[in-house]
């Protein structure tokens, strides 16, 4: 699912954002998430951004075996 941004259902702390991110990105979950809480603390409308994402972004979609 190259090229699709969305919630990672497998990577995820709350709601699978910045899992989803970090996928799409190639980066990993855990520096993009402590970048994520560095910006959050001077610039809480980060936090309205996260939760808008929320209902934005769909849900992955895995394939079961």
């Amino acid at each position: 699912m190259e090229g699709k941004l969305m919630r990672s259902k497998s990577d995820r702390m709350l709601a699978g954002v910045l899992g989803g991110l970090a996928e799409y990105f190639n980066i990993d979950a855990i520096l993009l998430r402590i970048i994520f809480v560095v910006l959050t603390i001077p610039i809480s409308p980060l936090i309205l951004v996260y939760l808008a994402a929320i209902f934005i972004m769909p849900n992955e979609r895995r394939m079961d075996s």
